[in-house]
């Protein structure tokens, strides 16, 4: 069988990373045609990822319903496709889900953590980098993280630490070499041990240390009150009003004044105004860049969009945006189910944030009349993906 670079980027005949070439095999007519993978299990096991994911990114990218029995080791995908395309999906899949970001390496290890984020671990170079988790396969790979030791999950220290946690014990199966503090760590270790503790509160300030109740003490804590929680709103909350020179308010005229800036300039003056990750600069970014066919821009505007739109926050904040934008257009109202679809399509929005979105109409980008509007709208594509969810659910199933 012949053998193939891993990723398909190196015409190198000594590369060392290796893959079968995959194999496809077209079974049935009609409605029922569909295409075999006979080789699946062997290309995965190359690529050190269950069987399951390149199955799945398949479907996802051709818009195919899949099968996977890890059984009888049969991966099928509706409908014909040949050997060559498939191929040069699955060189998409490596790039999105194999190799390293750092050095490109396919050495790596599929880690979910707590916060539902993946993660890849290299063991060339040894870091990890946070993966891909915009593609809708993402979403799959959180709900069937990798199972065994070799991709960081389940492995026989943490089952030995859930087990002595249930028992009730605090000592971790295996402890760790104790690195000895520096100078700098010391200091601080002790002048936090110099702090005294409630018990002794009272002898460390002295007998005067009761709450000041008269009404000028009450007003004093007040204002002091008022200012912390504004210092802490206007630093830590986006979606707040902010003092001074509005960042978001400069990022707009910016957009409005230079219409055909590059997607390098926009992310610069982002930049200078430290809102690239912020949710408010997502929706700023979508009523600016975006015009009646919006439907049609969202493909060429998709890598930008990916620079800001990192979290479910960000999908959120989008969302208000189009929102906003199909209002002032009743051209672009009529086309706002091929909007939506398009976010989804590109990978910018996710399939749990939209129904989510879908669900109930809110009042925090536009009216509560004009949300029940679009979401009237689009009502045909939820239906659409709801059905598909419910379908990939049942095919979960069946597969369990």
């Amino acid at each position: 069988m012949a053998n193939l670079n891993i990723g398909g980027q190196s015409d190198d005949a000594f590369y060392r990373y290796k893959m079968p070439k995959l194999i496809s095999k077209i079974e049935g007519k009609g409605n029922g045609i569909k295409t075999v993978i006979p080789n699946m299990s062997d290309i995965a096991r190359a690529l050190n990822r269950p069987s399951t994911y390149p199955t799945k990114y398949f479907g996802c990218e051709l818009g195919a319903q899949v099968k996977c029995d890890e059984k009888t080791d049969r991966y099928i995908v509706n409908g014909a496709h040949d050997a060559t395309k498939l191929q040069q999906l699955l060189n998409g899949f490596i790039s999105k889900f194999v190799l390293c970001p750092s050095c490109g390496n396919p050495e790596t290890d599929i880690i979910v953590d707590k916060t539902g984020t993946i993660q890849m671990y290299c063991n060339a170079c040894g870091r990890r980098n946070k993966g891909e988790n915009i593609h809708k396969l993402a979403t799959y790979i959180v709900k069937n993280p990798p199972v065994n030791s070799a991709y960081g999950k389940k492995s026989k220290g943490d089952k030995a630490d859930k087990k002595s946690k249930k028992n009730g014990a605090s000592t971790p199966p295996e402890e760790e070499e104790e690195i000895p503090d520096d100078d700098f760590t010391k200091k601080i270790k002790e002048e936090a041990a110099a702090i005294p503790d409630a018990d002794n509160y009272k002898s460390a300030l002295g007998d005067d240390w009761s709450v000041d109740t008269s009404a000028e003490g009450a007003a004093a804590r007040m204002k002091e009150l008022e200012g912390s929680v504004k210092t802490q709103l206007t630093l830590d909350d986006d979606d707040e009003d902010i003092e001074g020179e509005n960042p978001y308010e400069l990022f707009g005229i910016f957009l409005e004044e230079n219409p055909k800036a590059t997607d390098a300039e926009i992310l610069e003056k982002a930049g200078e105004l430290n809102i690239t990750t912020k949710s408010r600069a997502v929706t700023v970014l979508v009523q600016c860049i975006f015009t009646d066919d919006m439907a049609r821009e969202v493909k060429t505007r998709t890598s930008l969009l990916r620079k800001f739109v990192v979290n479910e926050k960000n999908q959120r904040a989008l969302l208000g945006g189009m929102e906003r934008v199909l209002i002032t257009s009743k051209s672009l109202m009529l086309k706002a189910p091929l909007v939506l679809k398009a976010f989804y399509d590109n990978d910018i929005l996710d399939e749990d944030v939209i129904l989510k979105w879908g669900e109930k109409p809110s009042k925090k980008y536009v009216s509560r009349e004009e949300a029940k509007d679009v979401r009237t709208r689009v009502e045909p594509f939820l239906k659409w993906l709801a059905e598909a969810d419910e379908e990939d659910s049942d095919e979960d199933s069946d597969e369990e």
